[in-house]
C-alpha cells in the first residue's frame, strides 16, 4: 500500500502541476483562495457552528489562512516534490486511507457564501480529493455576512433558511425566491423541515439528475443543476427522475434544455408583432425546408362553446379556418370534460394531431409536457409573455383598441372622471389601462381615469357608478358575433334618465390569427424562427385579429374620429405611447421623442399620472383568479408554485 500511496502522490502531483500551469497561462490565481484575504471582520454578522456534515467535494475552494498555500494548487492537488516533508506526510495519510482503518477524522473548515475554506486537514482533503471522493466529512463553522443590498448576499440568506429546513448543500440558485420555489415545487409547506428519508431521497434523485445533465450538456455553466431541476418540476414530477435510466433522463432533459435556458434569461421571450407574409418565405424555398401541404389540427376547449362566450369566439375562429383552407386541413375539437388536459392532449396526438391550439392559458403546463414528449407536434397556447420555448403563445395587442375607446370616452363624458374596469393584473393589462388613459387625455386634457378590478370581490361597475362617473370602460367582447347588451361589455355611458347606452368596444377575430399561423407552417415561415427563443405571437389591429365596434349611439363625428384613429394605428402612423408620459409618481417615462418597445409595453407594471388606482395584491384577489396569476400575473415570479403533497 505504501508503494500505491507513492504512486498516488505522483499522480496527484501531475494534476496539481497541470492546474497550476493552466491557471498561470490564463492569468488566474493558481493556489487555493484565502478566506482571510476575502473578508473583513466588519463585514461579518456572526458565526454558526454547523457541527460535522458531509460537504460536497467541489465546494472546497480555499484555506482559512495563507499558511502553506503554495504547497497546493487551486484544485488542492500537491505542488511539492515527492522528496519534500509535505509529500512524506501526504503519502502517510494516503497509506492510512488505503488501509482498513482509513481516514476517519473530519477536516476543520469555514463556510462563507456556500463555499468552504479548510482550516485544519488540508493534506487529508487533498488525499480524499485525489480519489474523487464526492463528499468530505467536515466540522464546519459558518461565517454569516452582514445583510446588504448585494444580490449574492440576499440569495445566500435565502439559502441559509433553506438549509435550516433541508440540511443540504450543493443546491445552487442565482435568483431570489428560487429556494422557496423549490420547497413548494416538491410539495412542501414553506416551513416544512425535511426528514432524513426525504433528504436521502432528494439527494439520490438530484445526483441522478445532475449526472444526466452533465452527460447531455458537459461543461455548460449557463444553468445550475438546481435551476434546471426547477424547470423540470414545472413539467414533470420528481419521481419521474428516479424512474428513468440515465440515457432516458438525458434525452428528456434535452427536450427541456431551451426552456431551462429561457427561465434564467429575461431576454429569451421573443414577441412576434406581425404575421409572416404569406407566400414570400424565400429562405425556405431556396434550401428546400420540408413544408407540409396538409395539416391535422386539434382545438382544445375547457367548456362547450354554447356555455362559454370565450370558447365560442375561438370556435368561430376554428370554423373560419376550415372555411378558408378547406381540404388543406383536417380539424377536430377536444373538450376537457371530466378528464385533465394531459389526457385530452394525448387523445388528440393519438388521433394524429400535428398542430394543437390550446385556447386557454391554464392549458400551458399540459402543453409543455406534451411538447417535451412529442417533438413532431406543434403546440400553441392562448397566452402572452411566457418564457417557454416548446410551446408558442398567441394573443393580441388590446392596448391599441383601448386607445381608441379612451379617446371616444373622453369626448362622450361630460365630466373629467371616467371609469375603467380591468379584468385582472396580468401582463398587458397596465398597457391597456395606460393607452385608454392617454386616449382619453387626447380628447379631454384633464381626464382622470378611476381604475377598478373585476378580480376583486364585489361589483366594480356598481362601485364606479356609485362614485359618480357616467362613462365606464368595461371588458371587451370576445368576438364580432357576441351579443352586445347594454353595459355588460365594452365602454358605455349612463344617461341622465338613468338608461345605459353602449359606445365602443374592442373585439377579437381569432379566425384571422389561426389562418395566418397555419399559412406560416405551409409556407415554411414557422421554421424561420429560432427554437431557442420563447415565441409569443402578439399581433395588433393591422393583422385583423383585433378591431373595435362603434355603437350606433355615437354621434357621426365621434364615430368618424374612431375610424380615423383605427386607420392610423393599422397603417403605423399613430402609436399610442409615442408621446410625453409621466407615471403616478411623477417620473418621466417617455420624453415624447419615441415610442416603447413591445417588451416595454407588455411588461408595464406602472400607470400614467392621470390614472387613480393601483395593481391589487395577490391576497386581495378572488380565489378563482389564483391559477391565472401564477401563469400570466405581473407578479408571477414572486408566487410559489402550487403542489400538493411531498414528492419525496
Amino acid at each position: 500500500m505504501r508503494s500505491e500511496a507513492v504512486e498516488q502522490y505522483n499522480h496527484a502531483l501531475k494534476a496539481g502541476q497541470k492546474y497550476y500551469k493552466n491557471a498561470v497561462l490564463h492569468g488566474e490565481y493558481p493556489y487555493p483562495l484565502v478566506l482571510d484575504d476575502i473578508i473583513q471582520e466588519s463585514a461579518v454578522a456572526g458565526y454558526a457552528d454547523l457541527g460535522i456534515i458531509q460537504v460536497p467535494s467541489d465546494r472546497f475552494v480555499g484555506t482559512k489562512s495563507a499558511g502553506r498555500t503554495a504547497a497546493l494548487a487551486g484544485n488542492f492537488m500537491p505542488l511539492l516534490e515527492p522528496t519534500s516533508e509535505f509529500a512524506a506526510k501526504w503519502i502517510s495519510l494516503c497509506d492510512a486511507h488505503l488501509s482498513e482503518e482509513g481516514i476517519r477524522d473530519a477536516v476543520e473548515c469555514y463556510e462563507f457564501l456556500g463555499r468552504f475554506y479548510i482550516q485544519e486537514g488540508n493534506k487529508r482533503l487533498s488525499v480524499l480529493l485525489s480519489y474523487d471522493s464526492p463528499r468530505i466529512a467536515a466540522h464546519v463553522r459558518r461565517v454569516i455576512p452582514r445583510w446588504s443590498e448585494d444580490h449574492e448576499v440576499q440569495v445566500y440568506y435565502e439559502f441559509m433558511h433553506f438549509y435550516s429546513l433541508s440540511g443540504l448543500y450543493g443546491i445552487d440558485f442565482r435568483h431570489r425566491g428560487s429556494y422557496a420555489k423549490l420547497q413548494a415545487a416538491l410539495g412542501f409547506e414553506p416551513e416544512h423541515v425535511w426528514t432524513d428519508q426525504e433528504r436521502r431521497s432528494f439527494s439520490a434523485g438530484f445526483s441522478h439528475f445532475r449526472d444526466a445533465l452533465q452527460k447531455q450538456r458537459p461543461g455548460q455553466d449557463q444553468v445550475t443543476p438546481a435551476e434546471a431541476l426547477l424547470t423540470w418540476l414545472q413539467v414533470f414530477s420528481f419521481s419521474d427522475i428516479k424512474d428513468l435510466t440515465l440515457p432516458e433522463l438525458s434525452r428528456r432533459i434535452d427536450t427541456l434544455w431551451p426552456d431551462m435556458l429561457a427561465q434564467t434569461d429575461d431576454t429569451a421571450i421573443e414577441l412576434s408583432t406581425e404575421p409572416a407574409d404569406k407566400g414570400k418565405n424565400v429562405i425556405s424555398k431556396i434550401i428546400s425546408i420540408a413544408r407540409p401541404d396538409h395539416l391535422n389540427i386539434a382545438f382544445l376547449y375547457d367548456a362547450p362553446p354554447e356555455y362559454s362566450t370565450w370558447v365560442q369566439a375561438h370556435d368561430e375562429g376554428r370554423q373560419y379556418l376550415e372555411d378558408q383552407l378547406g381540404s388543406k386541413v383536417s380539424v377536430r375539437t377536444y373538450l376537457r370534460d371530466f378528464r385533465d388536459y394531459e389526457a385530452v392532449l394525448e387523445d388528440a396526438i393519438a388521433d394524429g394531431a400535428e398542430l394543437v391550439f390550446a385556447t386557454d392559458a391554464a392549458m400551458v403546463s399540459a402543453c409543455r409536457k406534451a411538447a417535451a414528449l412529442h417533438k413532431n407536434v406543434r403546440f400553441l397556447t392562448c397566452a402572452v409573455f411566457q418564457p417557454y420555448t416548446g410551446v408558442r403563445m398567441y394573443n393580441g395587442r388590446t392596448y391599441e383598441c383601448k386607445f381608441i375607446t379612451g379617446a371616444i370616452a373622453g369626448i362622450m363624458s361630460e365630466s373629467n372622471e371616467i371609469g375603467y374596469v380591468a379584468n385582472n393584473p396580468i401582463f398587458g393589462t397596465p398597457a391597456s389601462v395606460n393607452a385608454f388613459a392617454l386616449g382619453a387625455r387626447m380628447t379631454k386634457p384633464n381626464a382622470v381615469i378611476r381604475l377598478d378590478w373585476a378580480c376583486l370581490p364585489g361589483d366594480p361597475v356598481k362601485r364606479l357608478l356609485d362614485s359618480g362617473v357616467s362613462v365606464i370602460s368595461n371588458r371587451e367582447i370576445v368576438s364580432s358575433g357576441t351579443v352586445w347588451k347594454d353595459f355588460e361589455l365594452g365602454t358605455f355611458k349612463l344617461q341622465k334618465d338613468g338608461t345605459l347606452i353602449p359606445l365602443v368596444t374592442p373585439f377579437w377575430d381569432w379566425g384571422k390569427l389561426y389562418e395566418k399561423i397555419v399559412w406560416s407552417i405551409f409556407s415554411g415561415a414557422w421554421n424561420d424562427i429560432s427554437d431557442s427563443k420563447a415565441i409569443n405571437y402578439w399581433w395588433g389591429m393591422a393583422s385583423g385579429v383585433l378591431d373595435v365596434h362603434l355603437s350606433k349611439y355615437l354621434p357621426d363625428g365621434v364615430a368618424g374620429l374612431g375610424r380615423i384613429l383605427r386607420t392610423g394605428i393599422c397603417n403605423g402612423s399613430l402609436q399610442p405611447f409615442h408621446m410625453r408620459i409621466f407615471d403616478q409618481s411623477g417620473t418621466l417615462r417617455n420624453d415624447g421623442e419615441h415610442s416603447f418597445s413591445p417588451d416595454e409595453i407588455v411588461s408595464m407594471d406602472w400607470f400614467c399620472d392621470n390614472v387613480v388606482g393601483r395593481v391589487p395584491d395577490y391576497e386581495e384577489l378572488r380565489p378563482e383568479y389564483a391559477e391565472t396569476m401564477h401563469i400570466l400575473g405581473l407578479y408571477r415570479k414572486k408566487l410559489l408554485p402550487e403542489a400538493e403533497g411531498g414528492q419525496l
